[in-house]
């Protein structure tokens, strides 16, 4: 019923019993509003980008700027690659069936890596903005947002669309009004954009050095990172060989504009260099309106946070439900997150994703934004490789959306990625890389040896025409 990467012989064991794809229920609008949910702007502005005024200061901007250039070009490899193989194992299923089983792995563990930290850390910081009207303590409040995002991805992905629709437009109104308080209140003229300068020890102004730009990039390219939730989707997508390509741009092009003009209006609009170091968003917006509009500001960004949870527990469900579907793990485990409830959803898979994650709101997570910034540059890097090989053999021929400036797009993109790489901290770097060394053991162990009855990637029946 499915295309593999195994020989045709090899033994059709293991089979769940009832359905193994997921039904396609959206179109265009609401994979976009899923995938901008999963962008989440508002929690991203207002969560990640403080960290990189902190270190980059009024070259924040810039190093958004051009992390949203690079995202170009991966979104490019996103669209060709999410229509020529539209599975819900998104990165993994594409870079297995084009670059080899073993290069897949690597990708899944590196997308599991992003995939199970990501929600708890920013569902972390809901507590910050519920501070206006109640003081709560941020890991139960973390906890509280997972397990209600685990309870809305249960349910059926039409309706998920709708309700993530009705927070995207709150919070995309917290960042316009973000973006207008900040213009109007301009301190500094566009030039400051360019300046470099970043706070430093004693109250003197240093200046951000180009390397430091270069190693803010990885964060930067995770901080759009979400437009990848569109072919996490594609299995879910009706008619995937358009859809996917539209909903993966539209996505990177207007994520990239309620992200980019409130952090050019806040670099503009700090007092000075030590305000906007200092990275206190919700501050600055009472300091130029008043306590009204900082607690409704505030108050978007907490819906925002719990929106984004719910999209990034139903993407990452996705994930788990494809790799079990194409056993990746012992027959048990494989069988159980593989089931489908009534409504069409991944329920186990969904609950193994949401629990755990809310246990991880437990945990200090200081480090892990480093180490999810080196596993999202990796897995572009090792998606980019995919892209160089997505134009050979029978894969010529399909029917896919196909960019434009192929090979030099792929071939720009490692480059430039292989040297970000190179810039950042060693011991985010070795994390990632022990993690990578024991999946790599895992895939040895006991994946390569049963390779005609595990790691078996597959395709929907009706992508393979």
């Amino acid at each position: 019923m499915t295309d593999t990467l195994t020989p045709a012989e090899a033994p059709a064991v293991e089979t769940p019993a009832g359905p193994r794809q997921l039904k396609r229920s959206i179109g265009v609008v609401g994979g976009t509003l899923l995938t901008l949910s999963c962008v989440t702007p508002a929690s991203t502005l207002f969560v990640v980008v403080p960290d990189l005024f902190g270190s980059l200061g009024t070259a924040t901007a810039l190093t958004i700027a051009v992390g949203s250039l690079l995202c170009v070009a991966v979104a490019f490899c996103y669209a060709e690659l999410g229509t020529l193989i539209p599975s819900a194992g998104g990165e993994y299923a594409m870079v297995s069936t084009l670059a080899g089983r073993l290069a897949g792995w690597l990708v899944f563990v590196l997308s599991l890596l992003v995939v199970m930290v990501v929600p708890p850390v920013i569902a972390m910081g809901t507590a910050d903005y519920l501070a206006p009207i109640a003081h709560l303590d941020p890991a139960l409040t973390g906890a509280g947002v997972m397990l209600l995002a685990t309870l809305a991805g249960l349910l059926d992905l039409r309706a998920n669309a709708w309700i993530t629709g009705v927070f995207l437009v709150l919070e995309v109104i917290a960042a316009a009004v973000v973006a207008v308080l900040g213009f109007a209140h301009a301190e500094r003229g566009p030039a400051s954009l360019a300046s470099l300068e970043v706070a430093g020890a004693d109250g003197r102004t240093d200046t951000v050095t180009a390397l430091l730009v270069v190693s803010g990039l990885a964060i930067a390219l995770f901080i759009t990172q979400g437009f990848s939730t569109a072919v996490y989707l594609s299995e879910e997508l009706e008619n995937p060989r358009r859809n996917v390509a539209r909903t993966v741009l539209a996505t990177l092009a207007i994520s990239t504009v309620i992200i980019l003009v409130p952090v050019v209006a806040i670099t503009l609009g700090a007092s000075d260099v030590a305000e906007l170091t200092g990275g206190d968003l919700s501050a600055m917006v009472t300091a130029w309106s008043n306590s009204a509009v900082g607690t409704f500001v505030s108050l978007c960004v907490a819906l925002a946070i719990i929106n984004a949870g719910i999209v990034m527990v139903i993407q990452n469900s996705r994930v788990l439900f494809a790799s079990a579907r194409d056993k990746a793990w012992p027959r048990p485990v494989n069988d159980g997150l593989a089931r489908l409830g009534r409504f069409g959803s991944p329920w186990v898979a969904t609950l193994a994703v949401g629990v755990p994650g809310a246990a991880l709101c437990f945990v200090n997570l200081d480090t892990l934004y480093g180490v999810t910034g080196v596993s999202v540059t990796g897995m572009y890097l090792l998606v980019a490789v995919a892209a160089l090989l997505a134009r050979r053999g029978q894969h010529r021929h399909t029917s896919a959306w196909r960019m434009p400036l192929w090979p030099a797009v792929p071939v720009l993109l490692i480059v430039v990625l292989g040297y970000i790489l190179t810039q950042q901290e060693p011991v985010h770097l070795a994390w990632t890389g022990g993690i990578t060394a024991v999946a790599t053991l895992y895939w040895a162990l006991y994946l390569r040896p049963r390779r005609t009855t595990r790691w078996l990637v597959t395709l929907p029946d009706d992508a393979r025409d």
